[in-house]
């Protein structure tokens, strides 16, 4: 009966755990999008410098040289992590990356902002979705799923 209840379970994971997957990917590359310009000029950033300028406001505890360093750190991580949940490749590390990006910009964004901006934002949310992601004990419809069969 136990095994029969965990199939069931697995089934219904399967699903929500891919919107998950992509629901977290998704929203991050259009952050990233944002701040190339993607989205145009009416959006949180609009383009590279707009960015540059509100990470220093988050990394204002930094020198300016590691604030725009972070930048382009935070940007090339927002950029493989949700890459790597897309096609479920090394997702287990792909999720835990995201969720230490999220908690990282959450944490910074109240100290900096206050406690409503990552609130308004969702951080706290993905950054918990993503961590839930990690623990899953298998990722259907991923690269990890075709090359771990047994």
């Amino acid at each position: 009966m136990l095994l029969k209840a965990n199939i069931m379970t697995d089934k219904n994971v399967q699903f929500p755990q891919l919107f998950l997957r992509l629901a977290i990917s998704v929203t991050m590359l259009s952050a990233v999008a944002d701040r190339f310009g993607f989205w145009g000029q009416n959006s949180a950033w609009g383009n590279w410098e707009n960015f540059e300028v509100y990470t220093r406001k988050l990394t204002f505890f930094l020198p300016e040289g590691l604030s725009t360093f972070s930048a382009y750190t935070a940007t090339f991580f927002e950029i493989l992590f949700p890459l790597m949940l897309l096609v479920g490749w090394k997702t287990r590390i792909a999720a835990y990356g995201a969720g230490l990006l999220l908690l990282v910009f959450a944490l910074s964004m109240t100290i900096a902002l206050g406690p409503k901006a990552p609130l308004d934002y969702s951080v706290w949310v993905g950054c918990a979705g993503a961590f839930l992601l990690a623990v899953q004990p298998k990722y259907s419809f991923s690269i990890d799923h075709l090359t771990n069969k047994k």
